[in-house]
């Protein structure tokens, strides 16, 4: 039975959206595939969102939000333990959070990867929300004393993101089956730390 129109929510939209695009794919899937799933017309949906690139958007800023961001806020939000520990705790649990997809959930990754090169805005906010958690991790530290105040903490912060990169960003996907890809991580890491951690006299 079509459900009417007026009563389509916009999770239900995203729930469909998602679902058809691990079936036919980031490429291959049309608004009218998600409308057919739904039972209304593809109008319907423009109604909710103006174009295919929105409702994708929509739909990676979810999976983003959900499957990315929220095992990583609660990293960021533990109070105990060693600040510089837990900021490694936390890059860490980024680069597993993005290999176990990239491997697991291939086609919500690959639209992923294509979102990160067309929707620069929700890419950006995406990236900054991890900045600012680390930002907080970080200010955590310099007020504990195990991080030294070497910049800013939104700079150090903007710097671990970037100087892990290979690691994590879907640009890089390509290299993380390599077998020695998590020592390496460890050898960067351990290099980053010795620069971040404070001198104790």
């Amino acid at each position: 039975m079509n459900k009417p129109s007026a009563f389509l929510s916009k999770t239900e939209i995203l729930d469909a959206a998602e679902q058809t695009l691990r079936r036919f794919g980031p490429d291959k899937t049309s608004v009218t595939d998600v409308a057919k799933l739904l039972g209304v017309s593809h109008g319907t949906l423009y109604r909710h969102f103006p174009s295919k690139a929105a409702l994708r958007e929509a739909v990676t800023e979810r999976w983003l939000d959900e499957l990315i961001l929220a095992p990583l806020t609660e990293i960021a939000a533990a109070a105990a333990g060693n600040a510089l520990e837990q900021l490694r705790k936390y890059i860490a649990k980024l680069i597993e959070l993005k290999h176990h997809y990239a491997e697991q959930d291939s086609e919500m990754f690959k639209m992923y990867a294509s979102v990160t090169e067309e929707a620069s805005e929700l890419i950006d906010t995406h990236i900054q929300r991890i900045i600012s958690q680390m930002g907080s991790v970080i200010d955590k530290g310099i007020q504990e004393g195990t991080i030294t105040p070497i910049a800013g903490t939104e700079t150090i912060a903007r710097s671990l993101f970037y100087a892990t990169a290979r690691f994590h960003h879907p640009s890089h996907a390509y290299e993380w089956h390599s077998g020695s890809i998590g020592q390496e991580f460890e050898q960067l890491w351990t290099i980053l730390a010795r620069g971040l951690a404070a001198v104790t006299s």
